[in-house]
């Protein structure tokens, strides 16, 4: 209120009833928000002094309300600095301030003083000097304004202040930044946040910011990568977008592509109802952050002018509240997609102060009371887009086996995980490497038990190859290295009392002596497929050792063609691949062995030998040194007269086995030459299971004592390695023919998945169920019954199986739908009348995972809302897709939405130009990578 024109003051009451009901007002308290007026101390005390006078024409009748010396200047009616209360001025509360106002008026253009009662952390008291902001545009920093505000005045305030100053259209998106020094800023998130809170101070600049046409804000269009400098110009079909990959983020970018066409939730964000709907205070949520990044990202997307956007603050977002996806490590889709829809609901969750509620068992009560029941307890507790949108009800019945109580819940679900039939069989291809140093490996395709152990396998390859199954030994190779030998508490006793399964890695030794790691040992490196070798234990000797390793050295047949460089590549690899090493030997080159016996007669050659790649290699024991001609009196360097002296003993012994034998046949000249040698061909080091570090090998009786399984690596000089290893002899083998019988892929309908997701089942061990009736944890069965079901359904095939035993991916191509998926006949709710929503959906989208458990790569299909058109998305580019490309074996995630919710398109859709090759649309590099090429994600568990 402003009373300052002559004669507008009212008729006062007596003095007596002036000063009652003034002082009366006076006493009351002070209230958070109230407000207070300033007056100025001498006009009060002239006041005071006239109506406790009691004559209504004494001379001290005070006259207009004059605040003039509480002015700064009669200008800008600032308020003077470190004016005192009770010295300079007094406080009336607002109702008193009124009733002087109109019995005494208010000098002419003097503002009143109106101050804001404000709760502050320690006391509440009258705001006397406000909070003195700037306000400007981002477009125009230089051009402010000043304007006050209380403490208690939310931020709200300020966002309406700049808009009506700077003629804002309330129909523009904005945001606040708080400036406090010319380097400093933060965002202003929560309008309903007071200007305390906010920790605002006079003199901080506010900055609006408006969103741009294109989706951007001006602060962070240099997170756009644009193609070209005339990107603002194209108008592309809204949504048609692709996401750039920053590295192993391919599974975020399905996920986004999927969400990003479910129409309702990007309706949502398009409207910017979401800004209405921000919570702040969630403690599950993320302050709104999520949600805003989220948001930046569609309105982006759907600006149609951009080929591309990056996701980059998006990322680092999801990566600062979740922190298993910090990094550009591999990770799943569909765990990406489970945070995203979860954080999105806290952080617009329109609930703000969530309400403790008991859950009440069905206790006997009808299925539709009890189902009733429990939704109206989850919106309770729960209430935002993502519940309106993406949440079902189903119901869960626990049965205990002991005393037969039967317990009955209704719960929400997000998204249906539905697994898939599994078959009882598995194909296992490996590869059989024979004792027969003349046979190539073979590989084979084999049918095992899904949930059979070592031996079964070891049966399958026992019928094609005719090898007892207890003469083998498994091993998984990976990178040059055992990724893991089976044991024989894996029902495969390859390791007895008599004998050592030795692991033997191909190393190659460098130059030069590693000073630089601490010793002055010669560094090595992996090459080739490590190998498996049987060795008596009564031979385990140096001696003995090194003249095994010899007679497994054979001349190699090298008739058959070796594979294809493609098939080199996958070999070589490792990946999806399982090696069968069975007592493994090797055979070297015929090249290579001529050399060697002619470098062996002259007693030329320091170390070395010839083997097959993927084949066991041999050499002598020399564990004290790197290079066995340092005075080491070991074998191979100066053979003793006990090993001439059981020559004819040992050569019988090789001819009781035949491979053995038929080894001994093609080594004529380093048998006769023996005593000549002065040099081992090669040396062996006892190392560990990588194949890295050297380790000892404790000598009991003249023998070695092996603890453990014992790794061996033969260290091969490089020039020799040079003159004797064949790489391309290394890398052959032989397809068997059951690799030529092709594998016949697993298809199930959908329908099929959801009736195993509503069977009887008998809880793990690991999640039993407390029966409240015997008192104690159960192994309950479990049924889950659908009760109703959302506007989007989302479906998660369960393709990752992760068991105590195993880990796979299925490639069972499962069936479904694009049109008209019918669920009534899942719905234990049956529709009660024609009002109750359909149970009819079509397909949206669709999120792909190709590759298996080591490696993969995600992409997506999906309808654009606006044109009804479907589209592939692969990181940054996308192009045009037909209905019969969706159905595949990669299906990863299935987006459904019902059909009365359901648009027709708005605009016709487009017709793909003859002259785009593929249908292509677009595909932008960004960041020095094209992220449909170099994206590569791995399934983690």
């Amino acid at each position: 209120l402003t009373a300052s024109s002559t004669g507008s003051a009212t008729e006062p009451p007596g003095l007596e009833t002036q000063w009652r009901e003034i002082d009366n007002l006076n006493q009351q308290q002070l209230r958070a928000g109230d407000s207070w007026y300033l007056l100025d101390k001498r006009w009060y005390d002239q006041w005071k002094e006239y109506v406790h006078a009691g004559d209504q024409n004494s001379s001290s009748y005070p006259g207009k309300i004059d605040n003039t010396e509480l002015y700064e200047d009669l200008d800008s009616y600032h308020l003077k600095e470190r004016l005192s209360e009770n010295e300079d001025f007094v406080l009336v509360p607002a109702e008193a301030w009124h009733k002087l106002l109109s019995w005494y008026d208010m000098m002419d253009n003097q503002p009143p003083l109106e101050r804001k009662v404000v709760d502050l952390p320690s006391t509440v008291k009258v705001e006397v000097y406000p909070v003195e902001i700037y306000l400007c545009l981002s477009s125009n920093m230089e051009s402010t304004v000043s304007a006050c505000f209380s403490r208690a005045d939310k931020i709200h305030a300020i966002h309406q202040k700049i808009r009506q100053h700077f003629n804002v259209s309330e129909t523009a998106e904005s945001r606040l930044w708080m400036r406090s020094t010319d380097t400093s800023s933060e965002r202003l998130r929560n309008l309903n946040m007071t200007i305390l809170d906010s920790c605002l101070s006079s003199g901080m600049t506010v900055i609006m910011e408006i969103r741009n046409a294109d989706g951007t804000w001006p602060t962070s269009r240099p997170q756009i990568m644009r193609n070209s400098a005339d990107e603002d110009s194209y108008r592309g079909p809204p949504g048609v977008c692709g996401l750039t990959n920053l590295g192993n983020t391919c599974f975020m970018n399905s996920a986004l592509q999927c969400l990003s066409n479910t129409p309702p939730l990007t309706e949502y964000f398009l409207r910017n109802s979401y800004l209405e709907e921000l919570n702040f205070t969630n403690p599950l949520g993320m302050k709104g952050e999520i949600a805003e990044a989220y948001a930046d990202v569609i309105k982006q997307m759907w600006s149609g002018r951009h080929y591309s956007v990056v996701p980059r603050v998006f990322k680092t977002k999801v990566g600062h509240f979740a922190s298993q996806f910090l990094g550009y490590q591999q990770h799943d889709s569909q765990e990406l997609l489970s945070f995203l829809l979860d954080g999105l609901h806290e952080d617009l969750n329109r609930v703000k102060k969530k309400e403790y509620i008991e859950l009440r068992d069905a206790d006997g009560r009808p299925d539709q009371e009890v189902a009733e029941e429990a939704w109206r307890n989850h919106l309770r507790r729960n209430d935002s887009v993502i519940v309106d949108t993406f949440h079902g009800l189903f119901k869960s019945t626990l049965v205990c086996p002991e005393c037969n109580k039967v317990s009955v819940t209704f719960d929400p679900f997000c998204y249906l995980s539905v697994p898939l039939p599994v078959s009882k069989e598995r194909v296992m291809e490996v590869f059989y490497v024979s004792l027969d140093p003349t046979a190539k490996p073979t590989q084979y395709r084999l049918i095992v038990p899904k949930a059979g152990r070592v031996i079964d396998l070891c049966t399958s390859l026992s019928q094609a190859t005719g090898v007892p199954p207890n003469q083998m030994a498994v091993a998984d190779v990976f990178n040059h290295r055992f990724y893991r030998i089976y044991q024989a508490d894996e029902s495969l006793s390859y390791r007895t009392n008599l004998k050592v399964v030795m692991a033997i890695y191909m190393r190659e030794r460098s130059h030069y002596r590693d000073y630089g790691s601490g010793s002055n040992n010669y560094g090595t490196s992996l090459f080739g497929h490590p190998l498996l070798m049987s060795v008596p234990r009564a031979q385990c000797t140096r001696e003995d050792l090194y003249q095994l390793l010899l007679k497994r050295l054979g001349e190699e047949d090298s008739e058959e063609a070796g594979p294809s460089k493609k098939e080199e590549e996958t070999q070589e690899s490792g990946q999806a691949e399982e090696q069968n090493n069975c007592q493994s030997e090797a055979s070297p080159s015929s090249e290579g062995e001529e050399k060697a016996e002619e470098e062996e007669s002259s007693s030329e050659p320091d170390r070395g030998s010839s083997t097959e790649e993927g084949q066991s290699a041999c050499g002598s024991t020399d564990t004290n040194s790197q290079d066995a001609t340092d005075g080491d009196q070991s074998a191979g360097v100066e053979p003793s007269g006990k090993e001439e002296e059981d020559e004819d003993e040992d050569e019988e012994e090789e001819e009781e086995a035949a491979s053995c034998a038929q080894a001994n046949k093609r080594l004529p000249g380093r048998r006769r030459n023996t005593e000549k040698q002065k040099k081992a061909l090669f040396t062996i080091q006892a190392v560990n299971s990588n194949g890295t570090t050297e380790r000892g090998m404790g000598e009991v009786d003249g023998g070695f004592s092996f603890s453990s399984q014992p790794y061996i690596a033969i260290d091969w000089d490089p020039d020799m390695k040079k003159k004797y290893y064949n790489e391309n002899e290394a890398e052959k083998y032989i397809k068997h023919q059951s690799m030529d019988v092709p594998h016949q892929q697993i298809t199930v309908q959908l329908q099929e998945c959801i009736e195993l997701f509503t069977t009887v089942e008998t809880l793990e061990e690991e999640n039993p169920w407390y029966c409240p009736t015997c008192k104690k944890h159960q192994l309950a069965t479990k049924k889950l019954d659908l009760w109703s079901l959302p506007e989007v359904l989302i479906i998660h095939l369960k393709r990752f199986s992760y068991t105590k035993y195993s880990r796979e991916k299925l490639d069972t191509i499962v069936e479904f739908p694009l049109r008209d998926l019918d669920f009534s006949g899942f719905l234990l709710k049956k529709t009660v009348n024609s009002t109750e929503p359909p149970c009819r959906y079509d397909l949206i989208s669709v999120s792909n995972h190709f590759g298996g458990l080591r490696d993969g790569h995600y992409t997506s299909y999906a309808r654009n809302k606006d044109n009804g058109q479907w589209y592939y998305f692969d990181d940054s580019k996308v192009t045009y897709a037909r209905e019969e490309q969706i159905v595949t074996s990669a299906v990863y995630l299935l987006f459904y939405q019902r059909q009365d919710k359901i648009r027709q398109p708005t605009v016709p859709p487009p017709v793909p130009s003859s002259s785009q090759p593929e249908n292509h649309i677009s595909s932008q590099t960004h960041d020095g990578m094209d992220g449909a090429s170099s994206c590569v994600s791995m399934e983690t568990d």
